[in-house]
């Protein structure tokens, strides 16, 4: 007997896929620092402070590892700190 499987992925009101729970603090988090220059120079400058703060009132629910690897990395830009935490991420 053989079992079908299926895999199911959410979507938005427009029709994209959701981003994975998994990687949706991470998401956000770069969301905020997209629309917000205060945000986006906190992050980059003082990684710390912009984990411990927030954005708007609510924090990033990162693992452990997340966390770490945001507040470890330096960049002068937003797309260059992306990459270097996309590069991280793929070591764990």
């Amino acid at each position: 007997m053989s079992m079908l499987t299926l895999d199911v992925y959410s979507t938005s009101s427009r029709g994209f896929p959701k981003a994975p729970a998994a990687r949706s603090a991470l998401h956000r988090l770069f969301a905020a620092a997209i629309v917000s220059d205060q945000f986006r120079k906190t992050l980059l400058c003082a990684p710390e402070e912009a984990l411990a703060n927030g954005y708007l009132g609510q924090t990033f629910p990162l693992t452990d590892q997340e966390k770490k690897i945001i507040k470890t990395i330096r960049a002068e830009t937003l797309t260059d700190f992306a990459q270097k935490v996309n590069q991280a991420l793929k070591t764990i």
